[in-house]
């Protein structure tokens, strides 16, 4: 599927579902400071569906915080850290730079889903904000 057809889908397909259920799951467990793997397993036994991208994501981020947030990190503007971003970002930023990592989904895919989210849930400047971040980690070192 080009990048065209995808930017087309609309934005309430499975797997952008999938991914709005990981950043809640994650969120939530952020603020209350639980662990998102238990959390997710209490979801999957009380909920009718946890999608199993929602399932990677929230294991994938949780088993790989430390390497996500210092990624992250590495591609904040001087001046920003972590904790300076609002939550709502941060998260956005872990899931996808967990999918630009360890999954095989397309960069650009990756970055609009989180840009898209960002638009939907964070502040005006979070989608240019995590634009910026995600597509300087998306490329490739040279």
């Amino acid at each position: 599927m080009s990048a065209r057809q995808e930017s087309a889908r609309p934005r309430t397909s499975a797997r952008h579902k999938a991914r709005k259920h990981a950043l809640d799951l994650l969120f939530e467990c952020d603020l209350r400071g639980t662990d998102p793997v238990a959390t997710l397993e209490e979801r999957a036994a009380t909920e009718v569906t946890v999608r199993d991208l929602t399932s990677l994501i929230v294991r994938g981020v949780a088993e790989n915080v430390r390497q996500i947030d210092a990624t992250v990190s590495e591609h904040l503007a001087d001046g920003w850290t972590l904790d300076r971003m609002p939550r709502v970002d941060r998260v956005i930023a872990r899931i996808a730079t967990y999918e630009l990592l360890f999954t095989a989904t397309a960069p650009n895919v990756v970055v609009s889903e989180a840009v898209t989210l960002a638009s939907e849930l964070s502040t005006d400047e979070s989608p240019a904000f995590l634009n910026a971040v995600l597509s300087g980690l998306a490329k490739p070192s040279t």
